[in-house]
């Protein structure tokens, strides 16, 4: 029996039911398996309970709605919410906002389909499982150290990982404790390429309230004002090559799947750059526009 299959095949139902009522014992008998046992493979092969995925599913298709005029509570109560304050809840806990400011930000292009055997070929352990948050920030400084790299012949999948590991304990410490640090997550920051040379600027920072105590030889700069989708890597065990695999095939989704369904294009000017929480936790944030 191919367990990832069977998934598929309740993973397509729900998608063909969102508006319907789906219980976890239909999704068991429709995969193979005893519901017990479905509960564990499901989140094991997706990443998050069966339960759960649903709800992030509806609300994806939800969030899509919302340029097309619909009331909010129409939207709400089409998608299996009792209340406008029930939705508004849950959407604001997926996606950072309240649905009347994502509005403005949405393309209006539903979400695409999970493919877990998509994301096996991706090497993604656990899948995407909704549409990014689209959110807008604020330009915001950083500092911390310069990587000078380029595209050209894959320089850079090669140079930034060795750059990261090159990364000591002291280098650390000096970003953390030196600097006037607004948060102490980690950036990995691209910035535009030369259009002549193809060059560009890959930076390991953190955001500061100001360059107070920056060394004059470190780099000193800005994450411009942006509107981004959000991504959050799927979460490994172990930091170490599986870790790099899951951002890497992150990234392939993203440019390769994502981005041409979505209605959204890359905003040319801007950054891009990986959130690191933690050693296994990672956002990645693309500055996107709504297609013309």
């Amino acid at each position: 029996m191919d367990y990832r299959m069977c998934i598929q095949r309740s993973i397509d139902y729900i998608e063909e039911h969102l508006r319907a009522c789906i219980t976890v014992d239909e999704l068991a008998r429709i995969a193979g398996f005893s519901t017990y046992h479905y509960y564990r493979v499901f989140n094991a092969y997706v990443g998050v309970p069966v339960v759960e995925y649903i709800r992030r599913r509806r609300l994806a298709y939800a969030a899509a709605e919302l340029i097309r005029g619909k009331r909010i509570l129409d939207i709400a109560m089409e998608y299996g919410f009792d209340t406008y304050n029930g939705f508004a809840k849950a959407f604001r806990k997926t996606y950072g906002c309240s649905p009347e400011q994502y509005r403005s930000h949405v393309s209006g292009q539903l979400p695409q389909k999970v493919n877990l055997l998509l994301f096996q070929e991706y090497n993604i352990a656990g899948g995407i499982v909704v549409e990014p948050k689209i959110i807008s920030k604020p330009a915001a400084k950083v500092a911390g150290y310069e990587l000078k790299t380029t595209c050209l012949e894959g320089k850079n999948l090669q140079e930034i990982p060795a750059f990261w590991s090159a990364m000591t304990p002291e280098k650390f410490a000096t970003l953390h404790k030196t600097f006037p640090v607004v948060h102490h997550n980690e950036l990995g920051i691209c910035y535009p390429p030369d259009s002549v040379t193809g060059e560009f600027s890959y930076v390991i920072a953190v955001e500061v309230e100001n360059y107070d105590g920056v060394p004059a030889d470190m780099f000193r700069g800005e994450v411009p004002e942006a509107n981004y989708a959000v991504f959050t890597v799927p979460p490994v065990e172990n930091i170490g090559p599986e870790f790099s695999d899951a951002i890497q095939g992150t990234w392939k989704y993203i440019m390769t799947t994502w981005f041409p369904e979505s209605g959204y294009e890359f905003a040319e000017g801007k950054a891009d750059y990986e959130l690191y929480y933690d050693a296994t936790k990672v956002e990645i944030y693309i500055p996107i526009k709504k297609k013309a």
